[in-house]
């Protein structure tokens, strides 16, 4: 079940963080709180095993010491299930935590979500990134419209040299 404790369209920076909580692909709770100690980069995505999710969440799998370098822990949530999810992870040997918003309770607070999407799929996750300080701040917000796009992981990145 996911929980969070802000409901907010408009998440800019300067804002607190909407907690949550979700499952990971091991059934495991986890929750923005439990990274209070780093920075963390959400990246919600739409789809799970479609060309442009893969290609972003295996970049950022094959960039993860940069970011660890930066105390960033990253976690990546989409609408698919964690049973999905649990297949993607292992299909492409992702090296960080997949959370399932199976309810679409957090991409809704974090204002990331297609009301409707291609295909008549409606309530799809959209792409977008989140850098959260360890105050859990949001430092950097991007929302894409165009889920054929990619977050700017180069002012990501920027953004988390600064902070860190």
């Amino acid at each position: 079940m996911a929980s969070f404790e802000i409901v907010n369209m408009n998440l800019k920076v300067g804002d607190q963080a909407p907690n949550f909580t979700l499952r990971d692909t091991t059934k495991e709770n986890v929750g923005l709180s439990d990274y209070k100690d780093k920075n963390v980069l959400v990246l919600f995505f739409p789809l799970a095993f479609t060309g442009v999710c893969t290609t972003e969440l295996c970049t950022t799998r094959d960039n993860l010491k940069v970011y660890e370098k930066l105390n960033t822990q990253i976690v990546a949530i989409s609408v698919d299930s964690l049973f999905t999810l649990e297949k993607f992870k292992e299909e492409n040997k992702l090296n960080f935590p997949l959370l399932s918003d199976f309810n679409k309770d957090v991409s809704r607070a974090y204002g990331a979500l297609y009301e409707n999407f291609v295909l008549d799929m409606n309530g799809v996750s959209k792409r977008s990134a989140f850098v959260i300080d360890k105050n859990g701040i949001i430092q950097y917000a991007e929302v894409l419209d165009n889920a054929g796009e990619l977050p700017n992981f180069s002012d990501i990145k920027a953004v988390l040299e600064q902070i860190s």
